[in-house]
């Protein structure tokens, strides 16, 4: 089935539905999902939205900038960190009077709270500057803009699984490969534009925040048809996982005066940052927790802590954090109120994946030569705004700084460009794919291999690397790219299949494996999240650059690609 539009956004989270914002009334767009819009992963964000709003006590979008740099461990691009600080004000102001309800402070004013690696002054101490919606931010960003696009008219394909991007010969982007997931039926989409926010890849980890829909497709897919991925070895992993689930815990519990403590009941993150403690940034919390339980003071010898919410004042977990109180309840059996709750880190965010200028076009190279027609935004770009390690409430501004300037930009795109003609059959490849395992009778069953790479990913590829230990995962993922190339599925039908859903899932999720995995490998040094043992400094003469991964024939082949710095020239991170 053919459809034309101007804009095809893929992808129905914060960034997608930004984006769709900005077109609604200037362009014939289209979002096409492979979930309902009102499930996509942005309404799992929970603590809040970061922006300079100085409601509660001062602040300005220039120490929001140094926040960022610093906490990606210098290895953020200064001028989108700037744009992102700057524009995140008007953002969460436009968010508003679109009905978003916010916490209020006694006077009416949008309320903040701490967050993990947000201060004041250039680091002299932490600041409010996290809005909130109680601890279901996320979520009504998400329904603030489903029912804006609901408003506006926006055409939705939801349930609709990608196969391929369209290129033309000349190396513009101009459609989409689909599947209908409810017919089994092949779309194609015919466009100017094609927006990528596609979200991102946890599931390559068997612990993890991100829900089964998050493998990656929208960085794998791309990445076949030869455009590179950026920073792919920076993954996070966030301090407070529901111990063994990996649900997620706000890091607002901790902003609100949560305490991580240690077998010994110690709160362990005096020693280690002892301005912010327990909102030191993300890669530090992980780190510092996964020593403590290495080094013998896990709860009763195991591989948790404590995180303490049972001295908060009566009211704060009801009003403040209800969502989390259900969690623990729901899945532990437990008041936080009273009981300490289990916790460990989780796979949790992307710092790498497409590379984009600050208006979301993505660019193939280290001159940044952008790809005509095709943007992203979200956890599915890279723009680089998260460098090593992504601020808590960043990924919230991210979404609609980046999908709104993505929108703006291919509105405006639209208004002067030809609509290319097709190439030769242009869902070729997406046909392929699915015949391919259509006709296999006999093989593995993915879901083996899906459980062996997530398993191996935390095992060797996770908080702590070494080179033997990526070594080892390269062999792995060798293995199970021949075994995924033998692979059958049971369900032979067209409607709902989800068998045939999870095997085109797992093959994105080991292209992205072999990305984070190729990158970890080249990057010697330890760097925000990624933390090499047997390189346990960072290396700013040899390594102050992002990697750019480029899937050939022969391999993954890496380039460097210069960071940009204006304002802040890099220094040991302290906290």
């Amino acid at each position: 089935m053919y459809h034309r539009h101007d804009v095809v956004i893929v992808g129905a989270g914060g960034a997608g539905l930004m984006a769709a914002a900005q077109l609604a009334h200037v362009a014939d767009v289209a979002v096409v999902s492979k979930l309902h819009p009102s499930r996509s992963h942005t309404g799992a964000a929970q603590g809040g939205i970061g922006a300079a709003l100085g409601n509660v006590e001062e602040d300005h979008w220039i120490w929001h900038m140094f926040d960022t740099v610093k906490g990606g461990d210098y290895i953020v691009d200064q001028d989108a960190a700037e744009v992102l600080s700057r524009e995140a004000i008007d953002a969460v102001l436009e968010l508003e009077h679109m009905g978003l309800p916010f916490n209020r402070t006694p006077d009416g004013k949008i309320d903040q709270r701490r967050f993990g690696g947000h201060t004041r002054n250039f680091g002299e101490a932490a600041v409010r500057r996290a809005c909130f919606s109680s601890d279901r931010t996320g979520h009504m960003i998400l329904h603030t803009l489903y029912q804006q696009a609901i408003k506006q008219q926006v055409t939705f394909f939801d349930e609709f699984q990608m196969l391929d991007l369209i290129i033309t010969d000349d190396g513009v982007c101009n459609g989409v490969v689909t599947l209908e997931i409810a017919t089994g039926e092949i779309h194609i989409f015919h466009a100017k534009a094609v927006i990528m926010a596609t979200g991102g890849f946890g599931r390559a980890y068997k612990v993890t925040s991100n829900a089964m829909a998050n493998t990656g497709d929208g960085a794998a897919i791309p990445f076949r048809r030869g455009i590179p991925l950026e920073d792919m070895e920076f993954f996070q992993f966030h301090p407070t996982g529901i111990y063994k689930l990996g649900i997620l815990l706000t890091e607002g519990a901790r902003g609100e005066g949560g305490i991580l403590r240690n077998a010994n009941g110690e709160r362990f993150m005096e020693r280690y940052a002892p301005t912010l403690k327990d909102l030191a940034p993300r890669d530090m919390v992980s780190r510092h927790i996964w020593q403590e339980i290495r080094e013998g003071r896990g709860i009763d010898g195991s591989d948790f802590v404590h995180l303490d919410l049972t001295h908060l004042p009566p009211g704060v977990l009801h009003e403040k954090l209800p969502d989390i109180t259900g969690f623990v309840m729901t899945y532990l059996g437990i008041d936080p109120a009273e009981s300490l709750v289990p916790i460990q880190p989780t796979a949790h965010y992307a710092m790498g994946g497409l590379p984009t200028d600050i208006d979301g076009r993505v660019t193939i190279d280290a001159d940044n030569t952008v790809m005509p027609g095709l943007y992203a935004a979200g956890e599915v770009a890279c723009v680089s705004v998260h460098g090593a390690n992504r601020l808590g409430t960043n990924s919230l501004v991210d979404l609609v700084v980046f999908g709104r300037r993505a929108g703006k930009h291919a509105a405006e795109m639209v208004k002067t460009t030809d609509l290319e003609p097709l190439p030769p059959e242009p869902d070729f490849r997406g046909r392929a794919e699915i015949s391919n395992l259509f006709d296999r009778k006999t093989g593995e069953n993915p879901s083996k291999i899906r459980a062996e790479l997530q398993a191996d990913m935390m095992d060797k590829a996770s908080v702590f690397r070494t080179g033997e230990t990526l070594e080892e995962m390269r062999v792995k993922l060798a293995e199970l790219r021949d075994r995924y190339s033998k692979v059958a599925i049971q369900d032979h039908g067209k409607i709902f299949n989800t068998d045939l859903l999870e095997a085109l899932e797992l093959n994105c999720l080991l292209d992205v494996s072999e990305a984070i995995v190729e990158g970890a490998i080249a990057r010697k040094e330890s760097r925000g999240a990624h933390m090499r043992e047997d390189y346990p400094d960072r290396d700013d003469e040899e390594w102050l650059n992002h990697t750019l991964a480029y899937r050939t024939s022969g391999g993954i082949q890496l380039k460097k690609k210069p960071v940009v710095l204006t304002r802040f020239e890099p220094k040991e991170r302290k906290y």
